[in-house]
């Protein structure tokens, strides 16, 4: 069988650069390893993650902070069954509608291995028979994502020793669990436990939470997760992990000296990053090899060395993020239909799904520094914000860097409530070059956690925050 496009790997990127070609009047198929369609994202990562994440903040707040509001609530019990059913069921509404959205627009779905024959042949071999079959296409897609990296010396077994995709399945809430990592998988899934009563242990081998991004943001989200019963050893190594039975011991040192220390827990969840998953796609017979991380290099076009191969996605440099994925599906279909589209790289948001969420846009302070270029901060605390007094959501701040000269806005770093959807305000204005000015003069609604928004672009540009 021919095709325009032929798609490897239906998460994110995947499913929807399809969706894209097929829209774009290209005879698209994709090829999915695995039953359900979605990959990690919408089977054992952001919506699954999301689901647990709700659950157990409604729980949290009925112990906790249901009395405040004059709510009584007596004998508050989890029952762990329900708790990872409903995870499950949403995951699998979302994953039908994935399927639904490949009949809507006539794309073929192909379960099975999908592997290279040659550059223009793949090869897509069942997991269920030993029946393959041979598709040819104009253009192939390389979208397969990633898989959690898990360093032979912590002795990975599925059981004890997990990583993401375990912790989204347990069934039950664990006494303890320690925490390899403290990026943003680490603290999500910690997050999920903590409020469920789960004693949390985060070994990180730098000096601070959430690396990658503010350090300011991530000082207070620490603070905030201490106060929850985390528990943070930074700067510290993890040098052997072991289960016996139902306990896994995890034993650590302190990075700038000490003796070795241990830990017991019910689970020791290992949450050092993700690598490229390329595993089984015969990349040679296309005449393409990874580089020395496991990515495929790609050009401006997301081209590889063969100009009619793309990769897209988490196999590819650049952050490991869903709506990443999702733009370069959209710009690779885009580019096989002819047409000339633009990738915002600077403009892709992180967000970390914690309560308080954590997001950002745009340049880091590091960044502008190590540039040269001047800037000036704005910062506006929630505390002082209406909306969140209303809310008890009184944790965080929203900082804004602007160009000291031109006052355009060249990064937003935000912790505190609903900060997940604020960010997407900022990247608009980035897109249009905004600054500080423009958005402090744009009406918000009130009261509104947006308003924090407004008030540090306020604060940006010199003039006091007017609300502080």
């Amino acid at each position: 069988m021919n095709y325009d496009v032929i798609v490897i790997g239906s998460g994110p990127g995947g499913y929807i650069c399809a969706i894209r070609c097929a829209q774009l009047g290209l005879k698209t198929a994709i090829i999915e390893k695995y039953k359900a369609l979605g990959g990690t994202c919408l089977n054992v990562g952001c919506i699954p993650s999301k689901a647990l994440l709700d659950s157990s903040e409604h729980y949290f707040n009925a112990v906790t902070n249901f009395a405040t509001h004059g709510i009584s609530v007596e004998k508050v019990t989890m029952d762990a069954g329900q708790f990872f059913n409903r995870k499950a069921d949403v995951v699998s509404q979302v994953s039908k509608g994935v399927s639904f959205l490949m009949k809507k627009n006539k794309i073929d779905v192909f379960n099975g291995i999908g592997s290279f024959k040659d550059a223009h042949t793949i090869t897509v071999s069942s997991t269920d028979t030993p029946e393959s079959k041979e598709l040819t296409a104009q253009n192939i897609v390389i979208a397969t994502g990633s898989k959690p990296a898990t360093p032979a010396a912590f002795n990975y077994d599925k059981k004890r020793i997990i990583t993401s995709t375990e912790a989204l399945s347990l069934n039950d809430i664990p006494g303890s669990m320690i925490i390899i990592g403290a990026g943003v998988i680490g603290l999500e899934l910690g997050s999920v436990y903590a409020r469920l009563g789960t004693k949390i242990d985060v070994i990180e081998f730098t000096d601070r939470v959430i690396g990658t991004m503010d350090p300011d943001c991530g000082k207070e989200l620490q603070k905030i997760l201490k106060k929850e019963g985390f528990n943070f050893y930074l700067n510290h190594e993890v040098t052997d992990v072991r289960s016996k039975g139902k306990k896994v011991t995890v034993t650590y040192k302190d990075r700038n000296g000490g003796e070795a220390q241990s830990i017991e827990a019910d689970y020791c969840l290992i949450a050092t990053g993700r690598r490229p998953y390329t595993d089984g796609l015969n990349l040679e017979n296309a005449g393409l090899s990874p580089d020395n991380k496991g990515r495929i290099d790609v050009n401006e076009q997301l081209q590889t060395t063969q100009s009619h191969i793309y990769a897209i996605g988490d196999v590819i440099a650049g952050p490991m993020l869903a709506h990443k994925a999702e733009e370069e599906g959209v710009f690779v279909a885009e580019v096989i239909a002819g047409q000339r589209p633009s990738m915002h790289y600077h403009l892709i948001p992180g967000v970390v799904y914690t309560w308080p969420e954590v997001a950002s846009v745009g340049y880091l302070e590091s960044e502008l520094k190590e540039k040269g270029i001047e800037y000036k901060t704005g910062k506006f605390i929630f505390k002082a914000l209406g909306r969140a007094k209303a809310s008890g959501d009184e944790d965080g701040f929203v900082k804004i860097l602007a160009d000291k000269e031109t006052d355009e806005v060249l990064g937003v770093h935000m912790i505190g409530a609903r900060a997940a959807d604020l960010i997407a305000e900022m990247g608009v204005a980035m897109a249009f070059r905004a600054s500080a000015e423009d958005i402090g003069r744009i009406c918000h609604a009130h009261p509104t956690y947006a308003e924090a928004v407004k008030e540090a672009a306020l604060d940006a540009t010199g003039k006091r925050a007017l609300n502080m």
